[in-house]
């Protein structure tokens, strides 16, 4: 008859052997095709040990059954492969190896938990010992919560406290079941979003722009000015303060300097603010002006209503010191499509008597007669409010909006 043994490096070795040949010369057998001794030899059958006197018949072996054979050395690293009470492989090197040789296993991992299996594959022993730590923990506290259920199964419905053990378990156990839709539906969700820049000159200045739709206005920091040489037409009767959750020094505006997008040049206003936190921010007022389409089916931006195309930065392109304009914009400092008017950049002119607070620019019957004037240049009451409030009761800028509208 013929049986199939595997040893412990995952060969598969076929042999000819009689039903009641003795375990000890299938052992020599084996050590002829392997070269290891018969006495590193140990063959298990079912998970059972095969003594050296038995009989293959005597113990169940049969024609095409599958038999293990294990080394000393490879019970040694057997050993080797046991757990920490943290869940850290005792010995990591081993492991490692141990899981990389196994296909079988990969596969898995690479389906179940890439995290794992990348630091596996990248010989990434710390990392793959946090992970294991990680994954040791979330068993226990799957268990913990388990345990909880069968308690509360357990425990009196009609007691209030159970009742509200139990409530808390079904809202929890709707957000776990929630949480793993989104694994398996949506799992690009649990990965960070690569923010919007291209490629742009300000002043024939080459920058990176970041593109953000939610921001009122176009920002530049006062570095990025002084680079591309526009400092010395900062306009600081528009200084103020930038309120959102955190808040920043307007520093003036810069009215109008050239900017290049893909071949075309295109004029544009800069609020310039003292935030070196951030570099450049293409802001919605130029990407309304412009007639700008964030297409993120085709990943570029359009400008001029598609004249120009330029594409969007992988992420490998954009200065990993850039994330920190990510966080500015999630300050708020650029206010956000939904509610503009109560998180955006707000700014206030200087007084002309510094000791004396300024009144409110938006109420009162200088801007009642304001309104009428430009209502009767042929705009709409509501627009021309949105327009002076924008403008913070600015008549000629607020005009210039309309018209440019």
């Amino acid at each position: 008859m013929k049986i199939t043994v595997m040893t412990g490096d995952e060969q598969f070795i076929s042999l000819d052997v009689d039903p009641d040949e003795s375990v000890e010369n299938v052992k020599a057998l084996l050590e002829v095709e392997t070269r290891v001794s018969l006495q590193q030899q140990q063959l298990l059958f079912n998970g059972s040990e095969m003594k050296n006197s038995e009989r293959l018949s005597s113990i169940g072996v049969r024609d095409g059954d599958l038999v293990m054979m294990m080394s000393s050395t490879s019970r040694a690293s057997t050993n080797d492969l046991r757990f920490n009470l943290d869940g850290s492989a005792v010995n990591p090197g081993v492991f490692q190896q141990h899981v990389s040789r196994d296909s079988n296993t990969m596969a898995q991992l690479l389906q179940r938990d890439p995290a794992l299996a990348q630091a596996i594959l990248g010989n990434d022993l710390d990392k793959m010992q946090n992970l294991l730590k990680e994954r040791h923990q979330q068993r226990l506290e799957l268990q913990r919560q388990q345990e909880e259920e069968m308690a509360l199964m357990n425990s009196d419905p009609f007691d209030v406290e159970s009742q509200k053990r139990i409530e808390a378990a079904i809202r929890q156990k709707g957000i776990d079941e929630n949480w793993e839709a989104a694994l398996e539906h949506n799992p690009e969700a649990f990965a960070r979003v690569v923010m919007l820049y291209v490629d742009m000159e300000v002043n024939g200045v080459p920058i990176k722009a970041f593109v953000d739709s939610g921001a009122q206005s176009t920002i530049i920091s006062k570095s990025c000015a002084e680079r591309c040489g526009l400092l010395r037409l900062l306009d600081r009767r528009y200084r103020g303060i930038a309120h959102g959750v955190g808040q920043s020094e307007i520093l003036g505006r810069i009215h109008v300097a050239p900017i290049k997008i893909g071949n075309n040049f295109y004029p544009c206003t800069f609020t310039v603010l003292d935030a070196a936190n951030m570099e450049f921010l293409f802001g919605l007022d130029m990407l309304r002006k412009h007639q700008c389409i964030i297409d993120l089916k085709e990943n570029v931006l359009r400008v001029g209503g598609g004249e120009v195309s330029v594409p969007f930065l992988q992420e490998k392109d954009i200065p990993s010191h850039f994330l920190d304009e990510e966080r500015f914009s999630k300050q708020g400092l650029q206010g956000s499509d939904s509610a503009p008017e109560s998180s955006g950049v707000r700014q206030k002119n200087d007084s002309s008597n510094p000791g004396v607070a300024p009144s409110n620019p938006t109420q009162g019957p200088d801007f009642e007669a304001k309104i009428a004037k430009l209502v009767e240049l042929g705009f709409g009451r509501e627009a021309v409010i949105q327009a002076l409030t924008l403008f913070n009761g600015n008549e000629e800028q607020a005009a210039g909006f309309l018209f440019g509208g």
